[in-house]
């Protein structure tokens, strides 16, 4: 019996893995993907999973957080995007951050290697044909217009919107490292890092003082048409920090704790900016947390008033761009399908989520579900104890809440432990028999969730695996 394929439109984070998750149960997929006949706003390439804003995965601690348990299910479940980012990681002390040219070509290389996947380089404009029964939209942020706008027709719901930001890159030979080191924070090895895994650029009062000064007179770009679109609070320019108070860099990206100044170690930094590898080679480096909408010429000026940054050369400036998402907990069945169309299911950012670890995860799911609908079989959700079960509760209903009694909200977020159920039983006493308190107790709180979470994602993907094989 021929097997109808399922189509997926988009080839970001999402799309990728959910083709490959959908492929590797044994069923044929067209991937629709409209670079390099159509460009976006903020890709550079035509490969599939391009990177466009920072090339770090998060914390890789599968033990205290939350989207390193997300990792661990992930790689349980046989993700590409997971695979592809070990093969490709750079040092990142505890984060897995990877080379994004090597991680997208993988990717690409690997979907285009399956037999059972077919690539189509084309732009969907509008609503999927009405023969195409089985569809994954996963075009996230950067849907186009005449797809934004079919989905628009379909649900009767104004788009949501906010704003996202990128961080700039810097060519490392550029850097001043009489006056930067390289030290991770606490010197934290991690997973993936030697302790010494970020170039950090200190500043003391009155450069700090300077910094923020030119900082709130730069000018930014604009965008009129988007005038009372929100930030998203997890990736805010350094600018509207800024202007939300003096000290709040300090507090946030700029902050001087955790390092020690090998070229002048009795002097506490006032302020310490920190750079990230961003490829195999160490020749690049993302401006950590740095994200702006300062205008270019602003820019380079700007961050070579920072000390080891006076010469530096920018690989990529940092810009901005719009960011969608459905009302996903209306609009969408708890098996992603859009209600008032349930052939066309969505993943990954456009559905509420945040981060490429998240969207990926939502896609490996998308592609799951939407491959036992087509063999036939009905795919249990995953336990909402587990992060991927946590992380598609809050997208289809799990958290909406009331705000002074006004119509419900629904915001994108990033996987967290405030999304996991309460956990009972958990230990109140250490292995000294004293009892937990502060941070102790917060950090066994988060074992106990991820201890939780593994083993009921090992029953749930080994009660998956029987029934494929039955």
């Amino acid at each position: 019996m021929t097997v109808k394929p399922i189509h997926i439109i988009g080839g970001g984070l999402a799309g990728s893995e959910a083709a490959w998750q959908i492929a590797e149960a044994g069923v044929p997929v067209v991937l629709h993907e409209m670079r390099p006949v159509r460009g976006t706003e903020a890709h550079k390439t035509e490969g599939l999973a391009e990177l466009v804003c920072s090339n770090s995965f998060r914390s890789d601690d599968s033990l205290s957080n939350a989207v390193g348990q997300l990792h661990w299910e992930m790689r349980r479940l046989g993700s590409v995007i997971i695979a592809k980012g070990d093969a490709h990681q750079v040092p990142a002390g505890g984060a897995l951050a990877v080379d994004r040219d090597g991680f997208s070509q993988a990717v690409t290389a690997a979907l285009e290697g399956h037999p059972l996947i077919t690539i189509d380089r084309a732009e969907i404009a509008g609503l999927p044909p009405a023969d195409w029964d089985n569809v994954i939209i996963a075009t996230g942020p950067l849907t186009s217009p005449a797809l934004a706008q079919g989905i628009q027709s379909l649900t009767g719901e104004d788009s949501l919107a906010f704003f996202d930001a990128i961080a700039p890159i810097v060519h490392f030979d550029s850097v001043d490292m009489d006056q930067a080191w390289f030290q991770s924070r606490y010197d934290k090895v991690g997973p993936g890092g030697t302790g010494a895994d970020y170039i950090n650029c200190p500043l003391d009062r009155d450069q700090y003082e300077a910094f923020i000064d030119a900082l709130l007179a730069a000018e930014k770009t604009e965008f009129k048409e988007w005038e009372g679109t929100p930030y998203f609070d997890g990736c805010l320019p350094i600018e509207v920090m800024a202007e939300r108070g003096r000290e709040t860099l300090r507090w946030g990206p700029m902050k001087p704790v955790g390092l020690t100044n090998k070229h002048n170690p009795t002097v506490k930094a006032y302020a310490v900016v920190q750079l990230r590898q961003d490829n195999a080679l160490g020749t690049l480096f993302n401006m950590t947390g740095f994200q702006t909408k300062l205008k270019y010429g602003e820019q380079a000026a700007i961050f070579r008033m920072i000390p080891g940054l006076q010469n530096a050369e920018f690989a990529r400036l940092g810009g901005i761009h719009r960011n969608t998402y459905l009302n996903s907990p209306k609009l969408l069945d708890e098996r992603l399908r859009l209600k008032a169309d349930p052939r066309l299911r969505f993943a990954g950012q456009i559905t509420g989520c945040e981060g490429y670890v998240e969207s990926a995860a939502i896609g490996l799911l998308a592609g799951r579900m939407a491959a036992a609908q087509r063999l036939g079989r009905e795919l249990a959700l995953p336990p909402a104890t587990t992060a991927l079960g946590a992380l598609v509760n809050h997208i289809t209903g799990g958290h909406i809440v009331t705000i002074d009694e006004g119509p419900r909200s629904f915001q994108p977020m990033n996987i967290n432990f405030g999304l996991f159920p309460h956990i009972e039983g958990q230990a109140t006493h250490g292995p000294d028999g004293k009892k937990l308190k502060g941070p102790a107790k917060s950090v066994a709180r988060k074992h106990a969730l991820t201890a939780r979470a593994k083993a009921e994602m090992e029953a749930w993907a080994g009660g998956v695996e029987v029934q494929a094989a039955e």
